[in-house]
């Protein structure tokens, strides 16, 4: 989820000087309402329409890359070799345009300029409010996920630095993950995260494009001169059964999850029509994949089924090239959190309020109080879950379950709701097809999403 602006000053290519404003994509209707009738003077409604095509392009790829990157190899390995992980990516990648699709033709329809705001034009207030909450639970889990990452990098700086051999059995106390974790949390994220706007992190785009695009061509080139102590585990060649493939989705959902994002890009379009779009959404999920593929491929037969859910800790702590991959993601991860945590606390905000009844400007008074409540809440249970979960796999397999809502479930429910009003006009001959597939799209993502939360139930309390 690397943080790109819509619209930027910097020409086509989108770097944001303004690393809140891809946070404020997610934002609630409420938090940013402004009832006074003044939005269309603002900035942001001056800028609609100042995105070019090839822009769009660009912002769609750098808002799919991400953490999830990581992850990829040990996906190709569940699934049961490449083969097998290029087939799921192709076949989920029709879904996935579709679904981006869809949802800016009910922006279209609706007029609404959020995916949130989409949702509760076209299919109602109920599924409007598990939206909101599935994207406050969604950005809390990806939050619990940087935590984890840097705890997985900088155990390997660490060892580094402390020159502690692999496999060493004790260390010192100032060197343990948990401490390590717990310290660079409180010096660096928690005072990013308490500011009502987070403008500041002018260089979080910059950081997370760089960062993506280095560990791709780390992994690649390391399986292409692989160093003489890296040796792979056994390369599988087929699944070791039809659900082994399955379990490979969430990654790819979580991975692939542009669509929350879509639907301002979409609108910031100088032609924001849907033939253009489907051109942008094309061209950029086809660089997304090969991104992914080249990083789920070349990790995966560097090291095999032996890969680590991390392919990074997979690598030696004293390589200098991956060392420096680390030190990328870290610097991404530190920033990126806090914008994570801006969307989710926006989200939830906006949720408060409305179940109040009272309006964002009625209640200024005590928002600093609320914020540093909330933000305080979100800090110290996303450290605690991240200082007792043991590696990113598990966490990236729930929310990516829950990416699987924003893919297939709600853009299936809004297409759906959105045939099913012209009921009671001429419907056209793609009526019953356009409908069906809507249904086709909720169950997909029911499937994925309730697969996904059996196994973290059941799985876990089995072992």
């Amino acid at each position: 989820m690397a943080q790109v602006s819509i619209n930027s000053d910097l020409g086509e290519w989108g770097f944001s000087t303004d690393a809140g404003e891809r946070a404020r994509l997610l934002q609630s209707p409420c938090v940013d309402s402004d009832p006074t009738g003044e939005a269309e003077a603002s900035p942001e409604s001056l800028s609609r329409g100042a995105t070019s095509t090839f822009g769009a392009i660009f912002i769609v790829v750098n808002a799919c890359l991400g953490a999830g990157l990581l992850n990829f190899p040990a996906a190709f390995s569940t699934a049961g070799g490449v083969a097998a992980g290029i087939t799921l990516q192709m076949g989920m990648l029709v879904f996935i345009i579709s679904g981006l699709v869809i949802l800016a033709y009910c922006s279209q329809a609706s007029n609404e300029r959020t995916y949130q705001e989409v949702v509760w034009a076209v299919c109602g207030k109920v599924t409007g409010v598990l939206c909101e909450v599935s994207i406050a639970v969604y950005t809390f889990g990806t939050c619990i996920t940087f935590l984890i990452i840097i705890g997985d990098q900088q155990d390997k700086i660490i060892a580094v630095l402390a020159k502690e051999p692999e496999g060493a059995d004790s260390s010192p106390w100032y060197t343990d993950r948990k401490f390590t974790i717990s310290l660079t949390a409180f010096l660096f994220i928690l005072p990013l995260s308490i500011p009502r706007e987070i403008g500041f992190q002018k260089y979080a785009s910059f950081l997370s494009v760089v960062g993506t695009w280095y560990v791709t061509a780390i992994v690649i080139i390391k399986y292409i001169w692989p160093d003489k102590e890296m040796t792979p585990g056994d390369i599988l060649t087929r699944p070791a059964s039809w659900m082994a493939v399955f379990n490979a989705m969430p990654t790819i959902c979580f991975g692939f999850q542009c669509h929350v994002s879509s639907v301002p890009i979409f609108n910031s379009m100088r032609q924001p029509e849907l033939k253009t779009w489907g051109g942008v959404v094309t061209a950029a999920m086809a660089i997304a994949l090969a991104v992914y593929t080249g990083t789920g491929v070349c990790g995966f037969l560097t090291f095999g089924a032996s890969v680590d859910p991390d392919v990074l800790l997979s690598y030696p702590s004293n390589d200098v090239a991956v060392a420096v991959a680390r030190a990328f993601i870290i610097l991404s991860v530190l920033t990126s959190y806090s914008i994570l945590h801006f969307c989710g606390r926006a989200v939830v905000e906006g949720l408060w309020l409305r179940y109040q009844g009272v309006p964002v400007e009625e209640d200024v008074g005590r928002e600093r109080r609320r914020r540093v409540l909330q933000t305080l809440v979100w800090f110290l249970l996303t450290l605690l879950l991240a200082l007792f979960i043991p590696d990113i796999g598990k966490v990236i397999s729930i929310i990516g379950g829950l990416a699987a809502c924003f893919i297939f479930v709600f853009p299936g429910l809004c297409l759906i709701q959105a045939k099913l009003s012209e009921m009671e006009e001429v419907k056209p001959a793609s009526w019953w097809v356009l409908v069906a597939y809507g249904v086709l799209l909720v169950t997909l993502g029911a499937f994925i999403f309730g697969q996904t939360t059996a196994n973290a139930i059941f799985v876990d309390l089995l072992a």
